[in-house]
């Protein structure tokens, strides 16, 4: 049997280190968050931690607006494998794909 390909993250260490590298990234914007003077338009951006409890909401309302949106656009898993129609019934269906 020939051995798979080693796919960049199948390596533990390597996701440890996208990990370590998230960690730095957030612990460097937490602190540039009290060193660089931000132009605030509305009182409450300059309370801490707005932005990551702004971010935080908004995409916990997208997951719910979606989980939402899937009651009415969700079709049953045979829903393309269906032949209803003949496709020579349908206008045009002769010369579709010669």
């Amino acid at each position: 049997m020939a051995t798979e390909k080693q796919h960049l993250f199948d390596n533990p260490k390597n996701v440890q280190r996208v990990l370590y590298l998230l960690y730095f990234c957030c612990t460097v914007l937490f602190i540039l968050d009290f060193v660089i003077h931000r132009h605030l338009v509305h009182p409450w951006e300059g309370l801490l931690g707005f932005y990551a409890v702004y971010g935080f909401v908004s995409c916990v309302v997208l997951v719910l607006v979606a989980k939402w949106m899937r009651t009415f656009l969700m079709r049953e898993e045979s829903y393309y494998d269906r032949t209803e129609l003949d496709p020579k019934e349908i206008d045009g269906g002769e010369h579709v794909g010669h």
